[in-house]
């Protein structure tokens, strides 16, 4: 499943190439990907014909268009929304380029000299989709999310915690959202609506950075070691986005098609049995969640 460092790559393709342009002809040629639009497919193709996309902006996996208003000041009311799911991609591509197998939605752009012209939504799985959802003001006051100065988010997004890429997000501010909090220190990281964006892959490499149980509560931890957490976090998901993201299959690519390259620096996610790269000591696996932790009985003490 892709996660922060990976979307907003995407994020940040289709700022470059969708951003500020029109949209001439949407096309649905799934309705399941469009299932939590009002009116579903024949509505969300009338409503989006001849809309100019505005900024896109990010907030965890959450991706959206904000789109014009209309008003005298132009402030947007609206936004395009997208998650990707397990499988998502947003491919920028030509109107001649042959079409994607698993191809679920188009939006053909008005034509740019030496620019491609047609932004399509891939989904093998069909956990992902796109629908668009009304701004509302930001809890906070503070900016809706990582592509726009606006204080405002999609109410259908509204719910999600801000991420670690977040201007906000710092020591003292990830101490408030564990102050108190008995659970595991990874079940609260995996929490999209206490910090979102973050996945198993970047939970694990996280942790034993910071050289903390995946399992410890998080009442219990330190300041020095939320300080801790917050900065591994922090670089992280920034060293994955200058690698592009993790791929290990083609479901991930960035909007020109390309892999991302971190799964080349992971630290023990995956690893089970190599050797920590700190203390040598063979990396475990256990079962958590559904799911696999990866950490390093040496280094990542549950004490």
């Amino acid at each position: 499943m892709p996660e922060l460092p990976e979307v907003e790559v995407v994020r940040r393709g289709l700022a470059t190439h969708a951003s500020g342009r029109t949209v001439h002809r949407a096309i649905v040629y799934d309705r399941r990907s469009v299932r939590r639009h009002p009116g579903e497919m024949e509505a969300f193709e009338s409503e989006l014909s001849g809309v100019r996309l505005g900024n896109v902006v990010r907030r965890g996996k959450y991706l959206w268009f904000e789109l014009p208003s209309g008003l005298p000041d132009q402030t947007p009311q609206a936004a395009l929304v997208a998650h990707l799911g397990m499988s998502g991609q947003f491919l920028v591509k030509s109107t001649k380029d042959r079409r994607e197998p698993h191809l679920k939605v188009s939006l053909a752009m008005d034509p740019l000299e030496q620019q491609p012209n047609v932004v399509r939504f891939i989904d093998q799985r069909i956990f992902g989709g796109l629908f668009i959802s009304p701004l509302v003001p930001t809890d906070d006051g503070a900016a809706g999310g990582l592509g726009s100065d606006l204080a405002l988010v999609p109410d259908a997004v509204a719910h999600i915690g801000r991420d670690v890429l977040d201007p906000v997000f710092d020591g003292p501010y990830l101490a408030s959202l564990l102050s108190g909090r008995p659970s595991a220190i990874k079940r609260i990281l995996l929490d999209q609506s206490v910090v979102s964006g973050v996945g198993n892959i970047y939970a694990d490499e996280a942790l034993w950075r910071a050289k903390i149980h995946y399992l410890r509560p998080a009442a219990d931890l330190k300041q020095r070691q939320v300080f801790a957490l917050a900065q591994a976090l922090k670089d992280v998901m920034s060293e994955a986005l200058e690698a592009g993201g993790t791929s290990f299959d083609a479901l991930y690519v960035n909007v020109n098609g390309a892999s991302g390259f971190f799964s080349r620096s992971l630290a023990v996610y995956g690893l089970q049995g190599a050797p920590c790269s700190r203390c040598g000591t063979p990396i475990k696996r256990e079962k958590f969640m559904n799911r696999s932790s990866y950490f390093c009985l040496v280094c990542q003490r549950n004490r």
